[in-house]
């Protein structure tokens, strides 16, 4: 019944109504039973209870079942597609025969250019070799200023030769500076040491990215988090950056003394994983590049703007050189990516170069001879177990090389006491590409950033033997023809001997007959070894005497 002053009907019932219905439905539902059993129907379908627990193979027999499921879903979805696929044709074949002769001459030429247009040449590959190179000389050739990323942990491995003096003799009168990234990373001394080293070069920029930069938002928390004083409110290492104010008014004040009216365009340079993606973030507030701990995730060149007279363009990284040393390519290049090396052999030539002490203080494991030992150790620590508990000695090289490219991990290399200027540089070089900067206020703004940096302990970073510049690429031609896969591999399985070790190993007599092994490859020979029988007889008691029972 309809209320007056409502819009609808109540659909309330009344009690006796309701219980009517109920039981009117429990009376077809008993009469539905009693038919489906006069019929010898069961009641519902068992559910399929699995394979117990505790059965032997259990896993064995869920896989082939599993596997069974998706070859007949791929057997059905197989003949579908083909069903399609055949009404499709068979659709185009009809309408292309009634509509073959009626066909406008505007439809015959549209269909000619897209045909033309589909037989385009495939895209190029972004991973390969030349690619990267091609798209690192792109962004050298459109910047106007060149930033060459360098870790703080090994400014010196950081450094291409190859790609500075490709900078130094473009057209165009680029500059080119040099700022060292990551400097929470390292004791304050040796950040102090690098850059009065490298500004004997080329100017030098202090600077530590954020690492917490995800979208639009965070620069809204960011700017909530700045105090009026000096001080930095925000000390942790991952949210905190430091130096883009300097970098900032330094790429301001070039700007603004260039008589050219457009834009300056900056280049962002480097090895992989010295964090130029994390740069081109932290001086734009917002996500503008991809950034991770993985490796070559940049693979082409991107324009950002950052101000209106500036614009940052990043870059994918330089290609090592396979002639380097095992220990920069381990830390600089893509070898694990492209499958040329295992983990394990990477993780093992950065153990070379480190102290075994100052490791274990570092990861809390206990004293170990090899690589493997340690990687056994460090799987136990972080518990990466496989079945049976066998420690997963790749899951745990790939976490301690993520640790040391990424921002974690903190070591140092020393700086040279006397550091002189590279062969291709001169002073006529290094006071043009000091020109035009406004050097005192680099200054002031380096000291600024080294009093909010939040600086490890000495005692705490790992020491790290750098094995000076790392050779790049800058196009595929210049690379050299790699070492033997032979050779890499003994170099690599060689064991680890200390210097007292291997002096006395190398004796007189062994030296020709490595010698003579070395002449002729590929084949095996067995040196003998005179030992004099009858001696070391008398010297034992209990010599078996075979003419006694073999007569």
């Amino acid at each position: 019944m309809k209320r007056p002053k409502l819009k609808k009907a109540s659909k309330k019932l009344t009690c006796s109504k309701k219980y009517k219905i109920q039981k009117k439905v429990r009376d077809h539902t008993r009469k539905l039973r009693k038919e489906l059993k006069k019929k010898g129907v069961s009641k519902r379908p068992k559910k399929d209870p699995g394979v117990p627990s505790s059965a032997p193979f259990r896993e064995e027999v869920l896989r082939e079942a599993e596997q069974r499921r998706q070859q007949i879903e791929e057997e059905k979805e197989r003949k579908r597609t083909a069903k399609k696929v055949e009404r499709a044709h068979k659709r185009k074949k009809e309408k292309d025969g009634s509509n073959k002769e009626t066909e406008p001459k505007a439809k015959k030429a549209q269909k000619d250019v897209v045909e033309t247009q589909s037989e385009k040449p495939p895209a190029p590959d972004k991973n390969s070799k030349q690619y990267l190179c091609s798209e690192l000389n792109k962004v050298i050739d459109a910047s106007d200023v060149v930033i060459e990323v360098l870790d703080a942990r090994d400014p010196l491995g950081c450094r291409c030769p190859q790609l500075e003096e490709a900078v130094l003799q473009r057209e165009g009168n680029k500059k080119l500076l040099l700022l060292l990234n990551k400097i929470d990373l390292v004791p304050k001394e040796n950040v102090e040491r690098w850059i009065q080293c490298l500004q004997q070069e080329f100017p030098v920029v202090a600077f530590k990215a954020s690492m917490q930069i995800k979208d639009k938002t965070v620069q809204a928390k960011k700017q909530s988090r700045i105090v009026a004083s000096n001080e930095v409110l925000d000390r942790s290492r991952a949210a905190a950056c430091f130096g883009n104010n300097s970098l900032t008014e330094l790429l301001t004040n070039f700007a603004d003394t260039r008589q050219n009216e457009a834009s300056l365009k900056v280049g962002v340079v480097g090895f992989p994983n010295v964090g130029k993606s994390s740069l081109v973030n932290s001086m734009k507030g917002i996500l503008a590049c991809n950034a991770g701990v993985k490796r070559g995730i940049t693979k082409s060149m991107q324009e950002v703007h950052i101000l209106k007279n500036v614009k940052l363009i990043d870059s994918p990284g330089v290609v090592a050189s396979p002639s380097n040393p095992p220990a920069s390519m381990a830390l600089r290049s893509l070898q694990v990516e492209e499958g040329q090396d295992s983990v394990q052999e990477a993780v093992r030539t950065v153990l070379k170069q480190c102290d075994h002490s100052q490791i274990m203080l570092q990861y809390n494991i206990p004293d170990f001879r090899n690589s493997l030992e340690f990687l056994a150790l460090f799987a136990k620590k972080r518990g990466y177990l496989q079945k049976g508990g066998v420690p997963n000695s790749e899951q745990a090289a790939t976490a301690f090389l993520a640790d040391w490219t990424g921002a974690k991990i903190s070591y140092h290399c020393k700086a040279p006491e006397n550091h002189g200027i590279s062969a291709y540089m001169s002073d006529a070089v290094v006071a043009e590409m000091q020109n035009g900067w406004d050097l005192n206020h680099l200054k002031a703004g380096n000291e600024e950033t080294l009093k909010g940096v939040k600086f490890p302990i000495r005692s705490s970073s790992i020491g790290f033997i750098s094995k000076g510049p790392t050779a790049g690429l800058l196009s595929i031609s210049e690379e050299k023809p790699a070492a033997p896969a032979a050779e890499r591999e003994a170099e690599q399985n060689e064991p680890e001997q200390t210097a007292d070790e291997a002096n006395e190993t190398e004796e007189a007599p062994e030296k020709p007959q490595k010698e003579a092994l070395k002449k002729q490859p590929g084949h095996v020979q067995f040196l003998s070894v005179p030992i004099d029988i009858s001696h070391s007889a008398a010297k034992t008691d209990d010599a078996y005497d075979f003419n006694s029972h073999f007569k």
